[in-house]
């Protein structure tokens, strides 16, 4: 219940700060769970480094250099499957 929990904050927070950080500008995008945000144009490189100061500010995880892939941040879900998951090892910074 925990994890899932944590899954939903983290996604809700993240859906959040993409919206006000990369897409102030159009405001009526909506981000699925599960869209590309690469992809789709949402982030660029420099927004991943962005994004990532995020994660490690906000909650407590230290994101290493080996996690910085597609399957861990590719997605708003993954993100926060990723992020739950780190919480979960007790993976702080």
């Amino acid at each position: 219940m925990a994890d899932h929990m944590v899954y939903d904050s983290v996604l809700a927070l993240t859906r959040r700060y993409v919206q006000d950080s990369f897409l102030y500008m159009q405001p009526d995008v909506v981000i699925g769970d599960e869209d590309r945000l690469l992809e789709k144009g949402i982030i660029d490189s420099m927004g991943v480094l962005e994004l990532i100061g995020f994660l490690q500010g906000k909650f407590g995880i230290a994101v290493r250099d080996e996690d910085i892939s597609e399957h861990n941040l590719g997605t708003l879900a993954d993100i926060a499957r990723y992020v739950a998951s780190r919480r979960a090892n007790g993976a702080a910074a």
